[in-house]
Order: C-alpha cells, then structure tokens, then sequence
C-alpha cells in the first residue's frame, strides 16, 4: 500500500475510544508562556501600535479562575525572585471543532464531562536557574481536599480517589489544591488547556520531530500506523503521538508519559532553536494560539507576568531542563492503580527545596515507552548569570553543584537527552 493510501485510510479513523487515552500534554504551554512574552517583546520593540498588544493578552484574562488558599505573587520586578511552581492541567475535553476525532469519547454519555488527566508541576528555581517538570500519573490514588466550585458550592475531601477526579470537584482550583497538598508546594500559578491545544501549537510551530524506535508503532485506538525513524508530527498527529499508550511497548499509561517526555524534550530544543526565535511572525502566530488556548488562573492572566516567567527561564541549559515522572508504587487495593511512593517523593522535594541538580538514576530503556539513543550534537542557552537580591524577595538556600541522584523509583530525562518511543512493532514483529 503507497504511503499516500495508508494516509486516506488513516484519516477516515477516529483518534480515540472512551477510557482508553488521556488528554493532550500541556508542556507546551510553558513554552507558549514564554512565546507570549517574546512575542511582546518582539512586536514592541518593533513599533506595533500598543493596542494591538492590548488586544493579544486581554482575552487571555477573560476567563481567569481564582485559585483557593494559594500563596502570594511574587513581585512585578523583572524576573521571578526565588522559586515558583505553575501547575499545567490538560483535561479531555470535547471541543465543537475536534469532536469528530474523538469517536465514542465525544459521543457518548460522558461526552460533557471533564477529568484532569495530565497533571504536571513545573518548578522553576532560583538562580541559577533550573526547570523541573513533575507529571502525575491520572491512575493515582491520593486524597482530595475539600473544594470550592464556581458557583460557591463546595465538595466534600475524599480520603482516596483517582486524581483525575480533582477537576469534577471544582475546576482548576480544586486540582491545584490537590496538587499543593500532595507536594507540599505553594502553586502561585496554574493553567488549563485541552484537547485542541496540541494540535494548534504544532501547528504554530511547524511541527516537533519525534524518534519511532523499536520497528514502528501501530494503535487501532489512536490510529497510528507509523514506521520506524524520524517523523516530523504536527496537527492530529502530534495528539495521536501523545495519546498513544497501546503503541508502546508495555501499553501502560506510565509509559505514556515517558513517550510525552521524549516530545517534551525535542519541543524544548525546538523552541529555542533559531528557527522559532529569529522569526518574530512564529512568534506572534505562537502568542495567538496560546491566547486562545489557555485558561489561566488569575494570577497567570497579567501579561507583565508572563514576561517575568520568559525571563526566569529563557537561558536555561537543557542540561537543567529535566522531566521526571511523580514516584509511584502498585496500589494493593487495585493492581490497576497506582499509590505514592512516599519516601522517593521526599528525595526529590528535597533535592529541590534545596536548590540541588539533579540526575535521573532509572533506565529509560525499563519504563516501556521510550528507548535510549545516541544523542546528535545540540546548542544549550548560555547559563543566565545570578541576579542580584531584590529588596524582601524570598531567599532560596544555596544551591549545590554535585548533582543529586534521584532514586531509581523516579523516570524521566533532560531536555538534553534525546531518546526514541519504544514502538509495539519489532524489527522483525
């Protein structure tokens, strides 16, 4: 069959059945975050009348959600002082304009409904300056918080359910408290994205090339049917890419997330590239989409603060840019579900309250998702020099330069590390 038939006949598929994939991953928002602020920067420094930067982030407000019992914003002077946490939750939304994609999951009886399931944390440090994103599993069991919906009602606390049932409780907010409590980090920032938001950020973009290893992938649930090797994903490809948990090689939703990584890493190094940065009209395309994509808690919905956020973490080596999964144990109650790993969890609020590198210890090439490859040559930002103290900013400790190890408990990779999905089709298969 030409590659072009095989195209037809995939086009007629739908992405997704209900239950079986997880909402688009929301990384990419960060980097739209600071699209956004480039963007800004950009177009001002090259004369464009005020109000057209006016009207680029004001609907980016509309819609801004309060978040309960969270901490103070830092201070609008120039980049963040100290650490900060931005909480990005990506829901399986069903939007009008992509509902034809999704089959029985935007047909169905659940088709109204809304679950959190990806989570991420994203930790952004104090100088000098590291990005840690921590993804939690939308199989874990913890407890919620009692929260307050929009309409001032509230939901009781559960003492254990699926966190992906945060969002049913009360929206961003209630995730956002969940997620505090279950950190221990104060989460100043948090924003909510779906289904639609990966394939417009793509294709704003031009797309993230991504490595198929093991002999390809194929997933009758998400439609793919792809050969091994290097494949430039953009549009219904890249949700199909970040959906897939059956055309990896153990179909686990925890390898799901190593695959989401390897995008994640390739998205980093594309959005420094020169390719996006030198060209100020993918940049404003970028701010576009991410204005019409996200919604934002009201303390993310002030542009100047977008602008201290691109500033806190635009010359981060990708060395410093890692992506680890939340440690988790099989829940003896459900060997479908999965519970924290207490004592790994610790090791890593640790190393990062203490402002320490760290180093992923576990074997990509265990986690079923992703395969090791040998990296190509890559441009890190140079290191951003230490800033000086401001004026009652939050001191964070000293940090170290011996990385710390992370226990083998805890997957992930740098956005240095480039590795390929480890694809269900064998060379030989």
């Amino acid at each position: 069959m030409s590659e072009t038939s095989r195209t037809a006949r995939r086009g007629r598929r739908t992405v997704a059945r209900h239950g079986e994939l997880s909402s688009p991953h929301p990384l990419a928002f960060l980097f739209k975050i600071v699209g956004i602020a480039v963007a800004v920067v950009l177009v001002s420094g090259l004369g464009v009348a005020a109000y057209a930067l006016t009207d680029l982030t004001s609907s980016f407000s509309d819609d801004a959600v309060a978040l309960e019992g969270q901490g103070a914003v830092p201070p609008d002077i120039g980049a963040i002082e100290g650490g900060v946490d931005l909480l990005l939750v990506g829901t399986d939304e069903c939007e009008d304009e992509y509902a034809y994609l999704f089959g029985d999951r935007c047909t169905g009886a659940d088709a109204a409904g809304q679950l959190n399931d990806v989570n991420m944390l994203v930790h952004i440090s104090s100088d000098p300056r590291r990005v840690t994103v921590v993804s939690f599993p939308r199989d874990l069991m913890i407890p919620i918080p009692e929260c307050t919906r929009e309409d001032g009602s509230t939901s009781s606390e559960t003492y254990k359910s699926q966190i992906n049932e945060a969002w049913g409780r009360g929206g961003l907010s209630c995730v956002a408290k969940t997620i505090k409590e279950l950190s221990g980090q104060n989460i100043p920032f948090a924003a909510k994205v779906s289904f639609g938001n990966v394939i417009n950020i793509t294709d704003a973009i031009g797309g993230v090339e991504v490595c198929i290893g093991n002999g390809g992938i194929r997933d009758r649930y998400t439609g793919i049917d792809w050969p091994a090797g290097p494949r430039t994903i953009q549009g219904v490809e890249a949700l199909q890419f970040l959906r897939t948990r059956h055309g990896l090689e153990n179909g686990s939703d925890l390898a799901r997330i190593s695959n989401q990584q390897q995008y994640m890493s390739s998205l980093a190094r594309k959005l420094v590239s020169d390719e996006v940065l030198s060209d100020p009209a993918t940049l404003y395309r970028l701010a576009t989409t991410a204005v019409d994509n996200i919604t934002p808690s009201q303390s993310l919905a002030n542009p100047t603060t977008l602008v201290q956020i691109a500033l806190a973490v635009k010359n981060v080596p990708f060395e410093d840019i890692n992506f680890v999964q939340y440690p988790v144990v099989a829940d003896p109650s459900d060997p479908n579900r999965v519970v924290p790993n207490e004592d790994a969890a610790e090791q890593l609020w640790a190393a990062l309250a203490a402002n320490e590198p760290i180093q992923v210890t576990a074997d990509q090439n265990r986690t079923g998702g992703v395969i090791t490859v040998d990296p190509e040559p890559s441009e890190s930002p140079a290191p951003e020099q230490p800033a000086e103290p401001q004026p009652g900013a939050t001191e964070t400790p000293a940090p170290t330069q011996t990385a710390v190890p992370l226990p083998d408990s805890i997957p992930g990779q740098s956005a240095a590390q480039q590795t390929c999905s480890a694809g269900n089709l064998r060379a030989n298969g």
